[in-house]
C-alpha cells in the first residue's frame, strides 16, 4: 500500500476557475482544505467561494507572467497546482510565456517560499521533439518546473470531458447549426473491395478522459508520497478514432449530420484563415497537433496507478450533452 503524505491545510490552484479546476477545488474544499484559486480575474471566480464552507475557498487576482504576482500567491500555502493553459498562441499570451516561463515562474516562486509539494498540468503528446508549439511548449514547460521544484509532479490528460468542456459540447452545437461535421485526419477516398473508403482508420486517435477522474488523480497525487516526482499519463478506458468520436455525439444528441473526412492539408488552408478570429476555432498548430495521436504510450503510470478507474465516456456524455437532442433534452425520454 502506497504512503500516504501528511495532511495538507492550505493549497494554492492557478487557474483554478477553469473547467479542471472547479472539480479540483470542490474536492480539496470537500477535505476541509482552505483553497487559495490563483487567478487573472479574481472577481469573475467568485462562484467558487459556495464548493466550501465561508472562507474556505478564496479568489485572488494573479498573473503568471509577474513574479510579484506568483509570489503573494504561494505564500504560506503546502502545496500548489499549476492548470494555466491555452489552445492558441497570441501576443505576449504565447505558448512560450505561459507553458514554459509561467510554469517555470511558479516552479521557482514556490520552492524559495518553501512549498512542501507542487502538481503541474501538462498534456498528453507533450514532446520537445514535436512540430506543434502547443506541444512543444507544454515539454519545455515540464522540463523548467523539473529543474525549479525537484520532485514536482507533473499529470498529462488526454482530451478532458464533462460538463462546459470544450470539445464534445462544441461538436454537440455545430451538430445543431451545420449538416455535416469534420473527421480530420483521414487520407484521401480509396477502393476496397468494390467500394469507396472515405475514412480510413477513422483519423486521429483519442483517449478522452473524465474531468472527475483527472481531480480526483491530482488530489491523490497529494496524498501520496509516491508520487513525488512522477509523470503520470491520464486516459480514459478506450480509445476512439476522430470518426468515432463525432459518431458517438451525434448517437448521444439524437443528430442525423453528414460526417466529412477532412486531409490534413485542408485542414490547414482553412485554420489559416480562422486562426485570425478573436477566438479561433482551428489553428495551424492544432492541425500539426492532430497529426499526432493522443493516447497513452503504456510507458508511465496512468489512473490505475493512482487508484482511480477510468470512466467511460459513453456513461458521461449523455448526462450533458442531452440539452443539444433533436427535439430537446427531453424529446424521446421514456416515461416514468
Amino acid at each position: 500500500m502506497a504512503e500516504r503524505q501528511a495532511a495538507m491545510k492550505q493549497v494554492t490552484v492557478f487557474g483554478g476557475a477553469g473547467f479542471i479546476g472547479r472539480h479540483l477545488v470542490a474536492r480539496l474544499a470537500a477535505q476541509g482544505i482552505a483553497v487559495r484559486v490563483a487567478v487573472r480575474d479574481a472577481a469573475g471566480a467568485g462562484f467558487l467561494r459556495p464548493m466550501g464552507d465561508v472562507g474556505q475557498i478564496t479568489p485572488v487576482r494573479a498573473n503568471i507572467t509577474n513574479n510579484d504576482d506568483v509570489a503573494a500567491a504561494v505564500d504560506g500555502v503546502d502545496a500548489v497546482v499549476n492548470l494555466v493553459g491555452i489552445l492558441f498562441s497570441r501576443g505576449r499570451q504565447g505558448f512560450e510565456a505561459i507553458h514554459r516561463d509561467g510554469a517555470a515562474r511558479i516552479a521557482r516562486k514556490s520552492k524559495e517560499a518553501g512549498v512542501e509539494r507542487l502538481l503541474h498540468m501538462s498534456a498528453l503528446g507533450a514532446s520537445l521533439r514535436s512540430p506543434s508549439r502547443y506541444a512543444w511548449s507544454k515539454a519545455a514547460g515540464e522540463e523548467a518546473v523539473r529543474e525549479a521544484f525537484e520532485g514536482a509532479t507533473i499529470v498529462r490528460p488526454s482530451v478532458v470531458f464533462g460538463p462546459d468542456d470544450d470539445f464534445f459540447n462544441r461538436f454537440a452545437a455545430l451538430a445543431r447549426l451545420l449538416p455535416a461535421l469534420p473527421v480530420f485526419g483521414c487520407p484521401m477516398p480509396s477502393f476496397h473491395d468494390g467500394a469507396i473508403d472515405i475514412y480510413g482508420d477513422g483519423g486521429t486517435k483519442f483517449q478522452p478522459v473524465y474531468v472527475g477522474d483527472v481531480a480526483d488523480a491530482m488530489v491523490t497525487c497529494f496524498q501520496r508520497r509516491d508520487a513525488v516526482g512522477k509523470t503520470y499519463e491520464l486516459g480514459g478506458p478506450a480509445v476512439y478514432s476522430f470518426k468515432a468520436l463525432m459518431d458517438l455525439v451525434l448517437q448521444v444528441t439524437d443528430r442525423k449530420c453528414l460526417l466529412m473526412p477532412v486531409p490534413f492539408w485542408v485542414a490547414s488552408f482553412q485554420a489559416l484563415f480562422l486562426e485570425l478570429l478573436p477566438t479561433p476555432p482551428l489553428t495551424r498548430d492544432q492541425v500539426t497537433l492532430l497529426k499526432s495521436d493522443n493516447i497513452v504510450t503504456g510507458e508511465l503510470p496512468t489512473l490505475e496507478s493512482l487508484d482511480v478507474t477510468p470512466t467511460a465516456a459513453e456513461v458521461i456524455l449523455p448526462t450533458y450533452l442531452d440539452r443539444f437532442r433533436r427535439g430537446g433534452r427531453f424529446h424521446g425520454a421514456q416515461p416514468a
